[in-house]
């Protein structure tokens, strides 16, 4: 079995006394425990102003994964991170085209970067290592590892949407993106539209055709395009969010509910999430149904993220605004309609609070998979479950058939799903609930990881068998 080489944008080096980093972390280091590995990328450090390049990567050993990160300069972090990789590409692949920003001077540190971390990766790696890059950050690098005589086996994961070709081309460099891709021998998706979105563009722009057998070539390359939707630990989940009673956040926060039903969302701060729609809907549902006026809660936490961005920074103020008018509206001496909470909750105590929740609300207005939304359902009671709620623009709508399907842009649609969620008896809740609750179960954060790798290690290997169910409204 050969060695797996994992690579990201940031590596989630273990600290002792301190809990993993999450499901995707788990599995990707279960994997790399099991056959040997290593975990390549940025450190999350700056380098001092006259440091120069640095010449090596930092190692780390931990219970037989390497660990070799880099510090980066802060233009590097400018140019890279901050401007080619969050203002150009993840705006675009959200189809958020009003706000991109697009500058020769971010493209050349976002490919310099990529350069500088092939140049300091190639060394660590073996004649078989099989090399797994993630995430939109690190597009080209598998064709920087080409340039310098890499020829091993490389997969890459897409954790965001692929748009439809009439976005994507919105990119001025956009036939540069689609050539990287094709130096990877498995290309992973999370959905089918991502994999269609792929299709159309290598057929339009006339540079490549599927096969028979669902490969790709383009460019003249062979390359394997599959969807691989993301799983969490479902099991894991539900067993911490079945023991949350012992949790005392969970057991003050239903203290202070009383019998008032807790209606739940749970976001980073982005404009791809939907939190101003969703919060606006709530205000509607408020006002179209006044009965549920003191009879239910709306808690919405929001970690702050990536504020060094001016339109997120924006975000925050319309959010906040928001939160106060409807509290200052609606709100009675012994009740307050919106809690919003700008800070990060820990992980025991978010599973109780999905647990205790009688709605979810899920509402990006664009998502490449959404793992609160499998959270949520893994969390629930199977004798008291509560609803998902949940935008049909997510990923994760192409596998959770029994979700509430609602339009975020849609306020009155949204408002109206909230008050059928809050209304929905018992046994519909729990068939809705069951089918969810199987799928993620069977399609979890392992399968994700195994079906990948075994294209990835397997050319003739067949297409993952998870499919896509049309979720229901």
């Amino acid at each position: 079995m050969s060695r797996l080489v994992v690579v990201s944008n940031r590596v989630p080096v273990p600290t002792p006394g301190t809990p993993p980093a999450g499901g995707l972390a788990v599995a990707l280091s279960g994997a790399m425990k099991a056959r040997g590995g290593l975990w390549f990328g940025w450190s999350g450090r700056t380098l001092p102003p006259d440091a120069g390049e640095p010449r090596a990567a930092e190692l780390t050993e931990s219970e037989g994964v390497t660990y070799a990160v880099v510090d980066l300069s802060e233009r590097d972090l400018d140019d890279y991170y901050a401007g080619f990789s969050n203002r150009m590409l993840w705006p675009l692949f959200h189809y958020r085209m009003d706000l991109t920003e697009f500058t020769r001077v971010n493209l050349a540190g976002y490919h310099r970067v990529n350069r500088l971390f092939s140049r300091l990766l190639a060394p660590q790696i073996a004649a078989d290592d099989a090399i797994w890059v993630h995430d939109y950050h690190l597009i080209p690098l598998a064709a920087e590892l080409r340039s310098i005589g890499c020829k091993n086996r490389m997969g890459f994961f897409l954790h965001i949407p692929f748009p439809p070709p009439d976005i994507l081309t919105v990119l001025p460099n956009h036939a540069d993106v689609v050539r990287s891709l094709a130096a990877y021998d498995v290309v992973g998706f999370q959905t089918p539209i991502d994999v269609e979105n792929f299709e159309t563009y290598v057929r339009r722009e006339k540079i490549g055709r599927r096969l028979p057998d669902g490969r790709f070539v383009v460019h003249g390359r062979t390359v394997r395009v599959e969807a691989y939707p993301v799983g969490i630990e479902t099991q894991t989940f539900a067993d911490v969010a079945a023991a949350s009673e012992r949790n005392a956040l969970v057991r003050r926060t239903k203290e202070s509910l009383g019998d008032r039903k807790l209606i739940i969302g749970v976001d980073r701060l982005d404009y791809s999430k939907g939190i101003a729609e969703r919060i606006q809907a709530f205000e509607t549902f408020l006002l179209l149904d006044p009965e549920w006026r003191g009879r239910c809660t709306y808690l919405q936490i929001t970690p702050k993220s990536r504020g060094e961005v001016p339109e997120y920074a924006a975000m925050e103020r319309e959010v906040a605004g928001l939160a106060g008018r409807i509290n200052g509206t609606f709100s009675e001496l012994d009740w307050t309609p919106l809690r919003y909470v700008n800070r990060t909750v820990g992980r025991n105590a978010l599973a109780g609070l999905y647990r205790y929740a009688r709605v979810g609300l899920v509402t990006p207005l664009r998502d490449g998979m959404n793992l609160v939304a499998k959270e949520f359902v893994a969390a629930q009671d199977p004798e008291n479950p509560g609803v998902l709620l949940l935008s049909r623009f997510a990923g994760a709508a192409s596998e959770l058939d029994g979700a509430l399907l609602t339009n975020p842009y849609d306020v009155d649609g949204t408002a109206g799903s909230i008050a059928r969620a809050l209304d929905m008896p018992l046994e519909e809740r729990k068939d809705r609930w069951s089918s969810m609750f199987e799928r993620i179960l069977e399609y979890d954060v392992a399968w994700w990881c195994r079906s990948f790798l075994d294209a990835l290690e397997n050319e003739e290997a067949a297409p993952p068998q998870a499919g896509r169910i049309a979720a229901v409204s």
